[in-house]
């Protein structure tokens, strides 16, 4: 699997993915500075244009997430981010939680070191690159 995973990080392909693993570290440094009730319920989905941009998974959330916005870009800033506001966006789902998901192994037994989420997105990313086998055209 290290090889298919090698091949999918070179070249230009691999921006995706590398972008995905440094969002995936930020809210990994960002969650804790959320007060603890509010922090299972968002996401951080990009950073763009001196904006950080986060999923919450109800409009409660995204009121709650409004109130802290100072704080995380105090943080972000703190970390050396370079953002001058945040916005948020409503999921339709909620989220799944880090505790009760697919995968019953903790992430320090998997040897990893990365979340549930990420391993989620590259399985998807590497089913993708194996994609539909060509068709036969009549006559071969």
């Amino acid at each position: 699997m290290q090889t298919a995973l090698d091949a999918l990080l070179s070249g230009t392909a691999g921006d995706p993915v590398r972008h995905a693993l440094g969002l995936d570290a930020l809210d990994r440094q960002l969650r804790p500075l959320l007060p603890p009730a509010l922090a299972p319920h968002v996401r951080l989905a990009n950073v763009v244009d001196g904006r950080l941009v986060f999923l919450v998974d109800s409009p409660l959330w995204h009121a709650r997430l409004r109130l802290a916005a100072s704080e995380l870009l105090d943080a972000a800033r703190s970390i050396g981010l370079q953002v001058r506001e945040v916005a948020i966006k409503a999921a339709k789902e909620p989220f799944q939680s880090p505790v009760t998901r697919r995968d019953p192994a903790p992430q320090a037994a998997r040897g990893t070191g990365r979340s549930a989420a990420t391993d989620d997105a590259f399985r998807a990313a590497l089913a993708a690159l194996d994609g539909p086998a060509p068709r036969e055209t009549p006559g071969d």
